[in-house]
């Protein structure tokens, strides 16, 4: 249970409050590459900020503030010009660093427009999304994550804008036992209303742990009829901080997932689901990184929860636009939770120190490529079927793309072929008790402790 002052301090994410301040010292993705392709101005709102993102007749990109600072038109509806963006009101010209280059209206030898300056932010491209920094100078360097700047891979992007706030997104990721009973007991619910073949059961969580690393936290867990000796509890997979999942599967064959929460607003977050297909086979350039919408309600106007991702954003949205964490009741199953907003708050307190927080890069030989390390990359299997029959992948235009790719591997492994080499960071094991992390672990079901018994008939 958090205070209400305490939960303010770790979601509100505007200009000059503890938690915004600490989130500009991140890149942020605020558009896809692909969604400037048929519109090369697009408003934006990251942070609490109201933007606009644009790229110029010369292919560069600059982010502004919306309000034209002449009379107030926003800018959304700016003119791409050979260099910056022209307010369609009156022509002011405003470059990418928000300096007035041209005020049209006033006479030739007035110095006025150097005396006018707009709010503007850095851009970059990087793997088919626009990022934006916020925060103070220096900015720091984009982190080169191995999902972004991975080779010989199919990438694609889904998206779902969230009326809810981006922390209770990403404490998703640090409750491993929702998986049992949201995505199974009552996936399971589901399917026998429609009529369709209960799921497998799964296994069930016998003992989860976290350690602190230098990216953020491991998760880690040993499930019912496994020891710690395997890689779920070992290696486990990491939360990026302060809002990455990432997951993914296989060696020379398998595939990177990033779920990235966008904070828009206190209210607000921009779901990503990004995903680098790494089949281990030849593939063709991509002209342009597909991004698509996945949809948050179904046809009734509910969070469409037919699919594990939507399953889990109904789990996010349904708290509230921001989570009343002065009215939980947390157990020992949520010591994630509980370690993220330690370290949350931490990272807070770092930067009223005037310091930076973790994952925050500064020297371009720790910025090379990034590459984590994660239960399963060692797996030889050449099809890894989830990274196809995850939920959103139903909306994807790529879909028959990635499976083909994924059928030329299983063939080309069936025959002996050996896969294309595919760049793996060394498999270092989470032991409990070393040196560099802090752990916390808890057993929790006894590993003869059944689900519930399904229900034929409701």
């Amino acid at each position: 249970m958090l205070s209400k002052g305490l939960n303010e301090k770790l979601t509100q994410v505007g200009p000059g409050t503890p938690g915004g301040r600490l989130l500009r010292y991140y890149w942020h993705p605020v558009a896809a590459t692909a969604e400037l392709e048929t519109n090369p101005v697009k408003k934006v709102r990251i942070l609490g900020e109201d933007l606009v993102l644009y790229r110029d007749r010369s292919g560069h990109l600059g982010l502004i503030d919306e309000p034209c600072p002449h009379r107030r038109v926003s800018m959304e509806y700016g003119i791409p010009e050979q260099e910056g963006l022209r307010c369609p009101y009156h022509g002011w010209l405003f470059n990418h660093e928000g300096r007035c280059t041209e005020q049209p209206a006033e006479p030739w030898n007035s110095t006025f427009k150097d005396r006018v300056v707009t709010k503007a932010y850095p851009v970059q491209e990087q793997g088919g999304l626009v990022f934006a920094y916020l925060g103070p100078e220096p900015a720091p360097l984009f982190p080169r994550y191995d999902g972004f700047v991975a080779e010989n891979a199919i990438r694609q992007i889904g998206a779902t804008m969230l009326p809810c706030n981006w922390l209770q997104c990403q404490e998703n990721s640090l409750d491993p036992t929702h998986a049992e009973w949201l995505h199974f007991y009552y996936g399971r619910y589901l399917r026998q209303r429609m009529g369709k073949a209960a799921p497998r059961p799964p296994r069930r969580h016998v003992r989860i742990g976290f350690s602190r690393y230098e990216h953020g936290l491991i998760k880690r867990r040993v499930l019912e009829g496994g020891t710690e000796e395997e890689d779920n509890w070992r290696v486990g997979h990491p939360i990026i901080f302060p809002n990455y999942l990432r997951q993914g599967t296989g060696g020379r064959s398998g595939y990177i997932y990033f779920q990235i929460r966008v904070p828009v607003d206190d209210t607000h977050t921009w779901h990503l689901m990004y995903m680098a297909y790494i089949a281990g086979v030849p593939m063709p350039p991509q002209a342009s990184i597909p991004f698509f919408d996945v949809p948050l309600y179904d046809q009734d106007g509910k969070v469409d929860v037919s699919f594990l991702d939507g399953q889990d954003q109904m789990a996010w949205v349904s708290q509230g636009p921001v989570a009343k964490r002065d009215q939980e009741h947390l157990g020992q199953g949520d010591i994630g939770v509980i370690m993220f907003r330690d370290l949350l708050q931490e990272q807070i307190e770092r930067v009223e120190r005037g310091e930076d927080p973790m994952e925050v890069y500064r020297d371009p030989a720790t910025n090379q490529r990034i590459d984590f390390v994660h239960e399963g990359m060692r797996s030889p299997d050449p099809y890894p079927g989830y990274a196809l029959r995850g939920g959103h992948m139903k909306f994807s235009p790529e879909f028959g793309v990635v499976a083909a790719a994924y059928r030329e591997a299983e063939q080309r492994h069936s025959t002996g072929e050996a896969l294309m080499e595919r760049p793996l960071a060394p498999l270092v094991p989470w032991h409990p008790g070393g040196s560099r992390a802090i752990q916390r672990e808890v057993d929790i079901f006894p590993a003869n402790t059944p689900l519930p018994p399904a229900t034929t008939t409701w």
